[in-house]
């Protein structure tokens, strides 16, 4: 009788762990960089824009290191692709993004690197971005470096120059306008309104006029 008991129990408590099991046993991990955190208000507004994201568990942000993490559901597949738009969405900027998903397998975002070119060969230009903070910076920097045959790009917040080394075939009105189409204005090259307003509070600089 004892031990009929015994299996009885046991039986139960599988039954009763079995689905949290599985339930985490469905859900995709995920690890974010991102740049551009730079108070409590930036964190919660990252959090709230990916919780638009239905069926999305455990985010957790850390300041400190800008890393954002949660699990979503595997079902749904959510690619690279769609965390960094959800990032930009929400007004910052993807660094990189791993992805371990159900199976054990890992996918990892590619980051932009522009060929290895010899400092003689490289033009160097300047021109004014406007902007407001070190979210701005990132997401200048990150729109300027996308641009293919940059070497390097460096925004100064004091001074509102953004200083670029790149090869020849690279046109500076070219990169006046992917750095506006990241919503900051240039003197030749504007915003779209739409993409201004969708900016952080913080990120909404004094329109160039």
């Amino acid at each position: 009788m004892k031990n009929i008991i015994v299996i009885f129990v046991s039986i139960f408590l599988v039954g009763m762990t079995t689905p949290t099991q599985a339930q985490s046993n469905t859900m995709d991990e995920f690890t974010v960089q991102v740049d551009g955190l730079g108070c409590p208000f930036c964190a919660y507004g990252l959090e709230k824009k990916f919780k638009e994201l239905k069926g999305i568990k455990k985010v957790k942000i850390e300041m400190e290191t800008g890393v954002m993490d949660f699990e979503y559901p595997a079902s749904k597949k959510l690619s690279i692709e769609q965390v960094e738009q959800q990032v930009d969405k929400a007004g910052y900027t993807p660094v990189s993004v791993l992805i371990t998903r159900v199976d054990g397998s890992m996918e990892t975002s590619k980051q932009k690197n522009s060929a290895e070119v010899d400092e003689e060969d490289l033009i160097s230009f300047a021109f004014f971005v406007a902007g407001n903070c070190g979210m701005c910076k990132a997401r200048i920097e990150k729109a300027a470096k996308d641009f293919d045959g940059i070497q390097t790009a460096e925004w100064d917040q004091e001074t509102k120059q953004l200083e670029v080394k790149a090869t020849a075939a690279v046109s500076k009105s070219d990169v006046q306008k992917a750095v506006a189409k990241a919503g900051h204005d240039t003197k030749s090259a504007k915003a779209e309104k739409a993409t201004y307003n969708g900016l952080p509070g913080c990120c909404q600089y004094e329109r160039v006029q």
